[in-house]
């Protein structure tokens, strides 16, 4: 059974950032310290983790401003997991969440690879194509209804 959760507990915020490190520090290349930045500590920011069962498999965190946009950042799952539309279950769960606060808009960068699945789940490409940590993404944003 699939659980994605807000990590409220220090556990569940340590299996976030590991999650996050064996998908993007370990298998993407990109250093630590960028991975792991100073929004992490923020407390402004909410952080999301996916379980199966007990198994950490996928996280993602939510910066939210006055403006009410919620930016999506850091979406991962574990390689074993994917295709079996594990993302799209993160993906509705912090737009659940970001409805709830309420915010009208969500934007997040987007690998320039997985732009066709943000795409069937409302997103649209906002920019050219850009380098954040040497890997190509695209600037992409919904609308919240």
């Amino acid at each position: 059974m699939y659980t994605v959760k807000v990590a409220v507990t220090p556990q569940e915020k340590k299996d976030a950032f590991s999650i996050r490190e064996k998908v993007f520090v370990k298998e993407q290349g990109v250093p630590l310290h960028l991975e792991i930045d100073e929004f992490d500590r923020d407390e402004t920011v909410t952080h999301f983790v996916m379980y199966d069962e007990a198994q950490v498999i996928g996280a993602a965190r939510m910066r939210t401003s006055e403006d009410g946009v919620a930016k999506i950042e850091r979406v991962c799952v574990d390689s074993a997991y994917r295709g079996k539309n594990l993302g799209q279950l993160v993906m509705e769960q912090l737009e659940e969440h970001a409805k709830d606060l309420p915010y009208h808009t969500m934007k997040l960068n987007a690998q320039s690879y997985a732009v066709p699945f943000y795409e069937k789940l409302g997103f649209v490409v906002t920019s050219p194509e850009f380098l954040d940590a040497g890997i190509p993404h695209r600037a992409m944003e919904k609308t919240i209804q």
